[in-house]
């Protein structure tokens, strides 16, 4: 006999997985942008020549973390909406990876267009909408609904 139990997917599970890869996927974008079209880019986004010099300035190692963060949530939202048990910990690396990134942006001297405001408030966002999606991810693991 096959004693499996089968649990329906909750309608909340497609609703916060897409929303989750939307949003993943503007930090996708805003990553490729950055490597893509360089310093028009920044422009177009508000920012300065100097802006774009810091982030070409980065150190490899926050550069990989900043990568891993933001491939991470696009996997983990993936993971998510294929119903696997590997969401979470694909969120918790993702949590680390954002982590490392925000305190070198945080501890480095950064140029006047990259301080205050929406530059500063968006990675309290980013890390909260991270930390929510693993959450979720985990109870939907501890609910039965990822596999």
């Amino acid at each position: 006999m096959d004693d499996t139990v089968v649990t329906k997917t909750p309608a909340h599970l497609w609703v916060v997985g897409i929303l989750a890869l939307l949003w993943n996927c503007i930090g996708a974008y805003d990553y490729l942008m950055s490597h893509i079209q360089g310093v028009a880019y920044f422009e177009s986004a508000g920012l300065d020549a100097a802006a774009y010099d810091w982030f070409k300035g980065m150190p490899i190692w926050a550069m990989a973390a900043w990568a891993i963060g933001v491939w991470g949530s696009v996997l983990g939202s993936l993971l998510l909406l294929i119903r696997s048990r590997y969401a979470a910990p694909v969120y918790v690396v993702s949590i680390a990876a954002v982590l490392l990134t925000f305190a070198y942006q945080f501890t480095s001297v950064r140029p006047a267009s990259l301080q205050g405001g929406i530059v500063s408030l968006m990675p309290v966002l980013v890390l909260i909408l991270v930390v929510a999606q693993w959450f979720y991810a985990r109870r939907m693991t501890q609910a039965g609904v990822l596999r």
